[in-house]
């Protein structure tokens, strides 16, 4: 069995009376994303914090790459990278005097850190300004250079807040390739983000967390199946005026019949959607396709919000 290398029970945090975060449980195994969703405010921040051992839970534990967030903070640090919002950069460096500072921190040979940060500049498209002060930097750049510091000492769990934010189409691109190529090399990921397209993309797991609580978590296929309910399909005609039904033909689920299409339900499609296509050609009813209709993350975050607001 793959090997958890993110794991919360019961995680809490309070600021006096303030709950920000309320009873988080998590697992993340490694060669995973895991993509945090939810509006500012909800507590994502405050939870990537505890698990890096910047802030101590109130209640609950946690592991980072098998280490304890509060017995153990110098370990799970020395174990994770992590992008935050604002970066830290010192301005008046340029990118390999600052990555060079940050590899003595952790200890990483001198000759080690060099190879690694080339390399990381070159794949993020920075290797011809690497002299460059990072004052001279574009938001863009600034961006990738953190991600490359996050990178440097090659952890085995990353944490990312907003990693493409200010990015440009190319720059956003390349980050997410890395992003998946990272995922392939077994390190967990966690990952928060505004983007839902992006998440959608990149997500293994999904958890939206709203008022420090998390109120949907799972795999993107299973979120569907308990927000949507069974697949839905859709017959679209070649007569774009044509009105058709089944009319207790064929068993389907919440049928429903238009101008030029056609939509149901069914929990078991690889018989009935054989059975449909066979009646539509003994009815001589031409069609051009029969596809599966697919509800964006987007959708789904917005009909989970809506739901979570009407409990």
């Amino acid at each position: 069995m793959p090997k958890i290398m993110v794991e919360a029970e019961g995680l809490s945090k309070y600021f006096d009376s303030f709950c920000a975060v309320d009873q988080i449980t998590l697992k993340v195994p490694e060669g995973e994303i895991l993509v945090l969703l939810g509006p500012n405010g909800a507590g994502k921040t405050t939870t990537v914090r505890m698990l890096t051992s910047i802030l101590q839970p109130s209640l609950g534990s946690a592991k980072v790459a098998g280490f304890d967030v509060n017995t153990q903070a110098d370990q799970v640090r020395a174990n994770v990278g992590v992008l935050t919002e604002h970066h830290g950069l010192y301005v008046r460096m340029n990118a390999r005097e600052y990555l060079g500072f940050f590899g003595s921190l952790y200890s990483i040979p001198q000759s080690v850190a060099n190879q690694r940060m080339e390399e990381l500049l070159i794949q993020f498209g920075l290797g011809d300004v690497g002299k460059k002060r990072l004052g001279e930097y574009s938001k863009g750049m600034r961006q990738k250079l953190a991600l490359v510091r996050t990178l440097l000492h090659d952890p085995p769990v990353i944490l990312l807040d907003e990693p493409t934010s200010a990015m440009d189409p190319e720059s956003a691109y390349i980050v997410r390739e890395a992003i998946k190529q990272l995922r392939s090399k077994d390190r967990t990921i966690i990952l928060c983000t505004h983007n839902l397209k992006e998440a959608e993309e990149l997500a293994d797991q999904i958890a939206i967390i709203r008022r420090g609580k998390i109120i949907l978590q799972g795999q993107l296929s299973e979120i569907r199946k308990n927000l949507i309910g069974a697949p839905e399909f859709r017959v679209n005609f070649t007569d774009p005026d044509l009105v058709w039904n089944p009319d207790g033909q064929i068993d389907l689920n919440d049928s429903q019949s238009g101008n030029g299409w056609f939509k149901y339900r069914t929990e078991n499609p690889y018989i009935d959607n054989p059975l449909l296509i066979s009646l539509l050609v003994k009815s001589g009813i031409q069609f051009s396709t029969l596809e599966e209709i697919h509800y964006s993350l987007e959708e789904l975050y917005l009909k989970t919000v809506s739901l979570e607001g009407d409990l």
